[in-house]
């Protein structure tokens, strides 16, 4: 016998059956946003101030059209529920700010993190590269190399010891070195 009624999966919660209002909290927060920074205006408080000159000025001097008479309740009430309004209002956009101050916070946080690390790494490469440098021969170590041993064969030499034999590619690479003493250091 075939089914009249669809299955409902027991998995899935049912939908509700009565009237539901989806309400986007980002939507109402940026309007109580607004109306924060409205209520905190120049602007804002001249239109009321107008409005409650106004109003008195009506109830005072209008006589027949008195409907708020001088105690001036009404106004208090008006009053009374704008603040019962503007106080929730603007500590929801306080709470806002305060999130987003949180999240600005943090990321500042993880950035000066990944700054104190890099030079971290960059100052443990330097000093390795300062290690390594130290242990490089440089030009002024060659030539004073050179110049020992170049004393040294004179030394040998002067003495009448037997002279050693002369090797024309050792002279030549000397002869290189004395015209350009880069030229030493890029064979090292």
């Amino acid at each position: 016998m075939p089914e009249l009624l669809p299955r409902r999966r027991l998995d899935q919660p049912r939908r509700p059956r009565r009237l539901t209002f989806d309400v986007d909290p980002e939507a109402f927060g940026r309007f109580s946003e607004r109306i924060a920074r409205f209520l905190g205006t120049g602007t804002f408080l001249f239109w009321q101030t107008m409005l409650v000159i106004v109003w008195i000025a009506i109830n005072l001097l209008a006589v027949s059209l008195q409907w708020d008479p001088y105690p001036f309740i009404l106004l208090n009430l008006a009053f009374s529920t704008q603040a019962a309004y503007a106080a929730p209002l603007i500590l929801l956009a306080q709470n806002r700010q305060d999130d987003r101050d949180r999240i600005s916070l943090e990321e500042d946080r993880a950035r000066a993190e990944r700054t104190k690390a890099d030079t971290e790494y960059l100052a443990r490469e330097l000093a390795a590269l300062r290690i390594a440098v130290g242990e490089v021969a440089t030009r002024d170590y060659l030539r004073g190399e050179l110049d020992r041993l170049r004393s040294d064969l004179a030394a040998l030499s002067g003495n009448g010891e037997r002279k050693p034999k002369r090797d024309k590619q050792r002279d030549k690479t000397a002869d290189r070195v004395r015209e350009d003493p880069r030229w030493a250091e890029d064979r090292v």
